[in-house]
């Protein structure tokens, strides 16, 4: 018998947290309810969730300290949820590696469709094996982007990105001066699922950009109303 996913539902709006409860049941999906951040990271240690629906507003501990514990162990899916709509908030949400975030209140037959979405997009990149050792791996000078680990060392030092950031990267670089719209980008890293909107893309570049100073013999150029390009130099 295959066993349910596992979501760990963070709020502490009881009626809220019950409803979305309610409706991942009905979708087959096993629950388990807290209500404040430090459950939740206990929760998330002893349950293994297979993703999270995370709060923001938490008593304590709020949903984005949350969210960075988890990140520095883990790359279980989070779908942040919050009654804040500023990009600002959203910004900040995906630049800790939250893998999407919705606006409350919302509805119901979305959220679900999310929470597949995030969990195919999971399983895929879970599952998927290198052809050789260096199929996950791009190499230029003082640049190494590790896919299989998840690891990005450059001029020697690690550079800590979450998933989102670390995979765009790796799809820019491994394919050198070719440039990709900002809808290819989306596709191919956040799923033909994804209801966010193209300026995820740009927010991430900037990210990346802020952690990896310009080197001489490559960087990550914008190709103005098209998109973006990891271009090496002579």
């Amino acid at each position: 018998m295959v066993s349910k996913q596992k979501i760990l539902i963070v709020d502490d709006d009881d009626n809220i947290a019950e409803l979305i409860s309610l409706y991942l049941i009905k979708e087959c999906y096993d629950t388990k309810i807290v209500y404040n951040g430090e459950e939740a990271l206990a929760t998330f240690e002893n349950w293994h969730p297979n993703l999270i629906l995370l709060d923001l507003m938490l008593p304590g501990m709020d949903g984005y300290q949350v969210c960075r514990e988890i990140r520095n162990k883990s790359t279980t899916p989070i779908i942040m949820l919050s009654a804040k709509g500023e990009v600002f908030d959203k910004v900040l949400g995906l630049e800790l590696g939250a893998d999407d975030y919705m606006i409350k209140p919302f509805d119901a037959k979305e959220m679900v469709a999310r929470v597949r979405a995030v969990l195919r997009r999971y399983k895929s990149r879970a599952t998927e094996e290198p052809e050789d050792s260096t199929a996950k791996k791009v190499l230029y000078d003082d640049l190494e982007i590790n896919l299989t680990n998840y690891s990005v060392i450059y001029d020697g030092e690690i550079i800590e990105m979450p998933p989102k950031e670390l995979e765009l990267l790796y799809c820019l670089a491994a394919s050198p001066n070719q440039v990709f719209t900002r809808e290819q980008l989306l596709d191919r890293i956040w799923g033909y699922e994804y209801l966010g909107d193209t300026r995820t893309v740009d927010v991430h570049v900037k990210r990346i950009r802020e952690k990896m100073k310009e080197h001489p013999k490559w960087g990550l150029s914008t190709v103005w109303g098209i998109g973006y390009k990891f271009e090496t130099k002579r």
